[in-house]
C-alpha cells in the first residue's frame, strides 16, 4: 500500500525476484532461466497478484513480451546476450507497441524506423509502456513499411542509454500504481541492424504472437487479484458481526461468496487450459483470448462485490479490498480489451464453423 500511495516501483525487489527465477519463469535453464512452463508461470503470476497486482503486472509484462519475445524470435547471439540479464533480475525489461493514437489499431502506427547503412533510425512515441522509465532495455516495434501493412513493422531491441533514446510521461494511474507506466521516445534515435529481432518486416506478426502468452499473463493477473479479494472477503465476513451474528451466516453475503467462488474457479480453468495449449506448442488464440476475456471480467466483478461486503469499510484504504477493486481494472484494458478479446474469439470461432 505503501509502494500504492507514494507511486514506487520497487527495483530492489525485482533483483531479488530475479534471484528467485521469477523474472525469467519460461527461459531454458541454459540462458540463465528456470526453464519452467505456462503451468508454473500461471501459479507463480497468481499468488503474486493475491498480493500486489502491481508487482504481478511487472513480472507478468517482464516475462511474457520483452524476454519472451527475445527469446521467441532472436538469434542465438541476442539470446546469449539478454537473456541471462533479463532472467537474473539484473536487468528490467520493456515492450513497445502501443503508441498515443494507436492502441487496438496497432498496424497504423506512427513510430518509423528508417534504414541508413547498417542502422535503423527510429522517430516516434510508444505510450503505456510498463517500465518504460526504468527499463534496462526494451523492444520495440517500428514501422519499417506502409501503414496497414501486417509485414511493415520491424522489431528491435533497444537498450537504455542509446542516443536518442529517453522516457517521456509516467503515468498518474487508478490502480497498479506501484508498476512503473512511462513513455517511450525515440528521436533519430541510430540501432544496429544486429539489434532487429527476426526478418524485416515480421514485427507486428510477432508481436501478435506475443500476445497470445500475454493473455495468458493477463488472465493469471486477474485471477490472482479475484482470489484475494475473494479471501479477505471470506476472513472479513466470518470475523465482522451484525445483528449478533457473523455477516457470512446471512444468505445475502453466503450467495456473493458463492458466486465469487464460481466465477474463480471457472477463470482459473480456463487460465490452466490455455497454459497446457500453450506448453504442449498447440495455438491458444482462442483459449487465451476467453481466459483473458473472462479472468479480467469476473475480477472487476469479484473486487466490486469484496468492496461491497466489507461495507464502508471497504471503501477506504485501511483494508486492502479497495486497492483489489482498482488494479482490477486495468485488466479489462492492457494487453486488449475485453472488446478486442470478444473480435478475436469471434473470429477463431466463425473459422472452426
Amino acid at each position: 500500500m505503501e509502494w500504492d500511495e507514494a507511486q514506487y516501483f520497487p527495483m530492489d525487489l525485482f533483483h531479488r525476484m530475479g534471484e528467485q527465477g521469477f523474472l525469467g519463469v519460461l527461459v531454458p535453464e541454459q540462458y540463465g532461466g528456470a526453464g519452467l512452463g505456462y503451468q508454473e508461470y500461471i501459479t507463480i503470476i497468481e499468488e503474486i497478484a493475491r498480493v500486489c497486482g502491481s508487482v504481478g503486472l511487472s513480472v507478468a509484462a517482464h516475462n511474457s513480451l520483452c524476454t519472451n519475445h527475445i527469446l521467441m524470435f532472436g538469434d542465438e547471439v541476442q539470446k546469449q546476450k539478454y537473456l541471462p540479464l533479463l532472467a537474473s533480475g539484473q536487468w528490467i525489461g520493456a515492450w513497445g507497441l502501443t503508441e498515443p493514437n494507436t492502441g487496438s489499431d496497432a498496424m497504423r502506427m506512427q513510430c518509423t524506423a528508417t534504414r541508413d547503412g547498417d542502422y535503423w533510425v527510429l522517430n516516434g512515441t510508444k505510450s503505456w509502456i510498463t517500465h518504460g522509465k526504468s527499463g534496462h532495455v526494451a523492444v520495440v516495434i517500428a514501422r519499417t513499411g506502409e501503414l496497414l501493412d501486417s509485414r511493415g513493422m520491424t522489431a528491435f531491441v533497444v537498450e537504455r542509454g542509446t542516443p536518442g533514446f529517453h522516457a517521456g510521461k509516467k503515468e498518474n494511474k487508478l490502480g497498479m500504481r506501484a508498476s512503473e507506466t512511462a513513455e517511450m521516445i525515440f528521436e533519430n534515435c541510430r540501432v544496429h541492424e544486429s539489434q532487429v529481432l527476426g526478418d524485416v518486416g515480421e514485427g507486428f506478426i510477432q508481436a501478435m504472437k506475443i500476445l497470445d502468452g500475454g493473455r495468458i499473463s493477463i488472465a493469471s493477473l486477474a485471477l490472482g487479484i479475484a482470489k484475494g479479494a475473494y479471501e479477505a472477503s471470506v476472513k472479513y465476513a466470518k470475523e465482522r458481526h451484525q445483528f449478533g451474528q457473523p455477516i457470512a451466516s446471512f444468505q445475502g453475503i453466503s450467495f456473493k461468496l458463492a458466486d465469487m467462488a464460481t466465477k474463480i474457479e471457472a477463470a482459473e480453468l480456463l487460465a490452466r487450459q490455455a497454459g497446457h495449449l500453450k506448453d504442449s506448442g498447440l495455438k491458444c488464440t482462442r483459449q487465451a483470448a476467453m481466459a483473458k476475456y473472462y479472468a479480467s471480467e469476473i475480477s472487476v466483478e469479484v473486487s466490486t462485490d469484496a468492496v461491497q461486503i466489507f461495507g464502508g469499510y471497504g471503501y477506504t484504504k485501511d483494508f486492502p479490498v479497495e486497492k483489489y477493486y482498482r488494479d482490477s481494472k486495468l485488466c479489462t484494458i492492457g494487453e486488449g480489451t475485453s472488446e478486442i478479446q470478444k473480435l478475436v474469439i469471434a473470429r477463431e470461432a466463425l473459422k472452426s464453423l
